[in-house]
């Protein structure tokens, strides 16, 4: 007798597991859900409640609110490239993964319950964040449909594009002991030159330029037109938000990050023979 396997079934099974065991693990709790808000902390109360300066013109906002929106886009690459890139690479040198895909669990399913756990972690971690942000700092939040829906296109896409680039990178380290390293690196560059640490327009143009490459500063660009006043458009490198190549630029890295997942994911090490 032939049993059936639902697919949707074994998913929802698998989010649950994943959530459980990133939980238990501190490292993960700390350095990808709590970093954001830790550093917000650190942010308002380094700063205070001064205004941004943004090259002599008031900004008229403090830096908990200005940070906010670095601390949202940086909290989704985190949660969604960091411990996925890491955690898949430990998964395929201690052996998980091959013996993962030698029991009767579809694929798919193993890959939607990872998606599962970035999802309801990501979602708790902003949740946590925008909490702190007008408890402990006085943030004031928008109140207008419109940017909350900019907020979750800008979600969704960061989210996808970030954890399908995660998956691919996962092939990079040669071992799970340098995946630390080799992931947490080039993404604290990212986060200096995106515009997550340090006010974007202060940085040289020819940085600037190799930031908008990448995904994270046009993550953060959009998540700043949600949580900053309207006013602060014109105070953007190109006078606008720029919410149509946000959103372009954005859905064509999660095109190059499924495309590589399918050329270079591998259910065991490469050496493994």
């Amino acid at each position: 007798m032939s049993t059936t396997v639902n697919p949707a079934s074994i998913a929802r099974s698998r989010t649950s597991l994943e959530l459980k065991t990133y939980f238990r693990e501190r490292d993960s709790v700390i350095f990808s859900f709590l970093f954001p808000v830790i550093l917000l902390g650190i942010f308002a109360v380094v700063f205070g409640g001064d205004d941004v300066d943004l090259g002599g013109q008031q900004g008229g906002v403090d830096f908990a609110r200005y940070f906010l929106p670095g601390m949202v886009a940086s909290g989704i690459m985190l949660v969604a490239f960091q411990t996925l890139a890491i955690g898949l690479a430990i998964e395929r040198e201690d052996g998980t993964l091959k013996r993962l895909r030698g029991t009767p669990m579809p694929p798919v399913s193993y890959f939607l319950g990872k998606v599962g756990m970035i999802l309801v972690v990501g979602l708790s971690q902003i949740a946590l964040l925008l909490v702190v942000s007008v408890l402990a700092f006085g943030v004031e939040l928008p109140t207008e449909p419109s940017k909350w829906l900019t907020f979750a296109w800008c979600y969704v896409l960061g989210s996808a594009a970030s954890a399908v680039l995660g998956i691919a990178f996962s092939s990079v380290p040669k071992s799970a002991k340098s995946a630390s390293a080799v992931v947490v690196g080039p993404l604290i560059v990212l986060q200096f030159i995106s515009g997550v640490f340090f006010v974007f327009n202060d940085l040289p143009s020819w940085l600037q330029n190799v930031a908008s490459v990448f995904p994270l500063k046009w993550l953060a660009q959009g998540m700043r037109s949600v949580f900053l006043p309207d006013h602060f458009e014109g105070l953007e490198v190109s006078g606008s938000w720029q919410h149509g190549p946000t959103a372009l630029i954005l859905s064509l890295w999660l095109i190059v990050g499924l495309v590589a997942c399918v050329k270079t994911f591998q259910w065991q090490r490469r050496d493994a023979g």
